[in-house]
């Protein structure tokens, strides 16, 4: 990347095959080949024994493409999507444990209201807050919460589903291409997916 290529953030969906260690390798992979991930989020499909990894991932333009090229060599990769210019629902978890005094509670409430978050538990002295959210809407909440003091919180990661009809799904038919390349790495793709290794 030259110094003079805008940097932004991408989105990245990839559906690998659900078994132990593909985790590790796609964590490898991107540790060798020096892409920053700023989020990852792992979980499971409407599809038995497939998972969805949603990355976002900062680089210049052609970062997304030279991740695409790497993913597919893992033989667990069934299927690589970029989301970054897609219209796409994309959503964020975070839960919020900031202090408040009782006197206090009201306002946060507020805030709490404005950003269409839920207070999940209250004490006398504090409270844990859960944002479902993009990204800057979770980022406006914690810098309005940060005067009364953040004692913990965590977030998910992003994770991003395509608008509409189109999906990053394993349902749709494979390409030529995707067809000879996992013929050509040992997958079986005329199989049942998920494509199993030889």
């Amino acid at each position: 990347m030259t110094t003079t290529e805008k940097t932004m953030s991408h989105t990245v969906a990839a559906l690998v095959e659900d078994h132990p260690g593909v985790l590790n390798r796609v964590a490898s992979l991107f540790r060798r080949r020096g892409f920053n991930i700023e989020s990852l989020a792992v979980g499971s499909t409407e599809e038995a024994g497939i998972s969805r990894m949603t990355f976002v991932i900062e680089g210049g333009e052609g970062i997304v493409e030279q991740v695409e090229k790497q993913l597919y060599k893992l033989i667990d990769v069934v299927k690589v999507t970029d989301l970054t210019n897609e219209s796409a629902v994309v959503r964020e978890l975070a839960l919020i444990k900031v202090r408040c005094r009782a006197e206090q509670r009201r306002e946060v409430l507020d805030l709490v209201e404005i950003f269409r978050a839920q207070a999940v538990d209250v004490t006398q002295n504090g409270m844990v807050i859960q944002i479902v959210a993009q990204r800057e809407t979770v980022d406006g909440l914690l810098d309005n919460l940060r005067p009364y003091g953040i004692r913990e919180m965590v977030r998910t990661g992003q994770i991003a589903l395509a608008r509409g009809a189109k999906t990053t799904s394993v349902h749709e038919p494979e390409s030529l291409s995707a067809a000879r390349f996992h013929h050509e790495s040992g997958r079986r793709p005329e199989g049942e997916l998920p494509f199993t290794s030889k």
